[in-house]
């Protein structure tokens, strides 16, 4: 938790930074609904505030951040690039049905399920841990070349491929 004061307002406010949505510039004082301007940057050190009358600035500790997925480019689907934020998130492909994934590629490939896989974020004491398994789909989830058994969970790692469908995907942190 960072504190941050409003601008316009003075109030005090706690800001939880790691539930800050990828992105964000600014957001609304609930006291006084005057917007409070951000700018989210990275550092080796820890946590620092500082404050001006238009920009709040947070720094957050490097290992603060959670891990990406990269969807790689090829003649079905285009790069797309997605953050993965703390807990469940559901990979699959974008489609007009109703799905309960949360991450939705956008791509032609019809062997990928709309469901495909779950990658489970964890926090703990040294940032972030990525659990990834195959979420039952119908053409199983290449891990690193090898197939994931059906319950079989594993830890990803910087630059881990993973193959679902015919689409390929690479895990950064």
């Amino acid at each position: 938790m960072i504190s941050v004061k409003c601008p316009h307002c003075r109030v005090g406010l706690k800001v939880d930074e790691g539930k800050l949505p990828p992105n964000i510039t600014s957001f609304k004082c609930p006291k006084c609904k005057q917007p409070i301007n951000i700018s989210v940057l990275s550092s080796k050190g820890g946590d620092v505030f500082s404050a001006t009358d238009d920009v709040t600035q947070l720094i957050l500790k490097s290992h603060e951040k959670a891990g990406t997925i990269t969807i790689m480019a090829d003649e079905n689907t285009r790069q797309q690039i997605f953050p993965l934020p703390e807990g469940i998130n559901i990979i699959g492909r974008k489609s007009s049905q109703s799905s309960q994934a949360t991450i939705h590629i956008e791509t032609a490939d019809r062997t990928m399920s709309r469901e495909h896989i779950r990658i489970e974020v964890r926090k703990d004491s040294k940032g972030f841990k990525h659990f990834l398994s195959d979420n039952n789909s119908k053409n199983h989830t290449l891990y690193n070349s090898s197939y994931l058994e059906k319950g079989e969970i594993v830890i990803l790692n910087n630059n881990d491929e993973i193959i679902i469908g015919n689409t390929t995907l690479r895990f950064n942190e």
